[in-house]
């Protein structure tokens, strides 16, 4: 069975990579790999060469989509990318397509996938994030898929209840989770010398992305969190680049700015799996707006600072703290994720995500599953109460 799998961004590809290799591996099925969005951009660190550099084979690679400063390019992107995806998988004949999340190309790929009635097997959906427009992506990515795997219990209900039959509904566990578990991670001293800088002992890993349904300022919103950060003394601050939703060039600008005149603040446009998660091991807290504070770090027991609404609705582990987007707001909560009271409180503390094993669980679906006999998408009305 030929599986498909697509990949947009970089985050999105650490938690496939396992997955892809486990698929190779298979006797029962047969890998694709399809390449879009900020993968192949040189501002974003051109991550398909290390797609390519972990051994994969590339079937095709979709440039339609890229980079996007509005809505209009977005839904302009989308509908490009929409043909584009058709084509290759017209040519490539897949038994079943893969997605990850809730991104745009992912949407362009599925409603092509969709229309050629090739299943699609969605993986993290039935969550929610309600600060983006990914929120409505991802129900209506899981609103044409024909298999689900989900992260949490909660994620698998809430899909039944949007009309998804629970026979198509398997909990796997967080991706992120089994990410942790399986990288082999870089010492502290290995882990300066590929970054080329000492690490102080309070560390702050900051990833902020922009927030695309909420009312909001980014400009604003990127500028306090910058002055709130200024505030921790003596810390090694280190960025990762936003995606490429509308309003990322106004973040990037802002970083740039901010890293050339703090010689103990570096960015990255790509971190790379393990240098990413060896980082996370080593942080004083997590600080943004990415789901990683939220997935990852509390299986590390590492303090996260979730700011502003682009992750409302997610499970919470109580490792994390919500704050609004002000400077004040934001300094308060990072003290408090430094405090020793703060960090003795959340020892031994569990993910809403499980534990490890999600990948082996993806794959045995994948390998278990006869997808040229699979029932189509129908909507499941849920039993009437008595």
């Amino acid at each position: 069975m030929r599986i498909a799998v697509v990949t947009g961004t970089r985050a999105e590809y650490g938690l496939l990579a396992p997955i892809m290799h486990g698929i190779e591996d298979s006797p029962k099925l047969e890998l694709q790999v399809l390449v879009t969005g900020s993968h192949l951009l040189n501002d974003f660190g051109l991550t398909v060469d290390e797609i390519a550099g972990d051994g994969f084979q590339i079937s095709r690679q979709i440039p339609e989509i890229s980079s996007a400063s509005s809505g209009v390019e977005v839904a302009r992107q989308v509908g490009a990318g929409m043909v584009a995806f058709a084509d290759a998988l017209v040519d490539l004949e897949p038994s079943a397509v893969l997605l990850l999340g809730d991104r745009y190309e992912l949407f362009a790929a599925a409603s092509a996938a969709f229309f050629l009635n090739i299943p699609i097997v969605h993986l993290h959906g039935g969550e929610i994030t309600a600060g983006a427009f990914d929120d409505a992506i991802r129900h209506a990515i899981s609103q044409l898929a024909r298999l689900h795997a989900v992260a949490a219990p909660e994620y698998g209900e809430r899909l039944v209840r949007a009309g998804a039959h629970p026979r198509s509904v398997h909990v796997v566990g967080g991706l992120g989770v089994d990410s942790i578990h399986r990288t082999d991670r870089l010492s502290r001293n290995d882990l300066e010398l590929e970054l080329g800088f000492q690490i102080r002992e309070t560390l702050l890993l900051v990833t902020y992305h922009p927030v695309t349904l909420a009312d909001h300022d980014t400009h604003t919103e990127i500028r306090s969190l910058l002055d709130a950060l200024d505030a921790v003394p003596n810390a090694t601050v280190v960025f990762t680049m936003p995606n490429t939703d509308p309003e990322h060039a106004t973040i990037v600008d802002e970083l740039e700015q901010a890293v050339s005149k703090r010689p103990d603040w570096h960015l990255f446009a790509s971190l790379g799996s393990r240098k990413y998660i060896s980082l996370l091991s080593l942080a004083s807290a997590v600080v943004g707006n990415s789901s990683s504070g939220l997935m990852e770090a509390p299986t590390l027991g590492i303090p996260a600072v979730n700011v502003g609404p682009r992750q409302d609705g997610r499970l919470l582990a109580p490792s994390v703290i919500c704050c609004g987007t002000g400077s004040g707001e934001i300094r308060k909560a990072i003290a408090q994720a430094l405090s020793t009271e703060f960090v003795e409180s959340i020892q031994g503390v569990s993910s809403p995500y499980g534990e490890s094993g999600a990948v082996d669980r993806v794959l045995a679906l994948l390998e278990s599953t006869s997808f040229d006999t699979l029932d189509p998408r129908t909507y499941y009305d849920l039993p009437e109460k008595t």
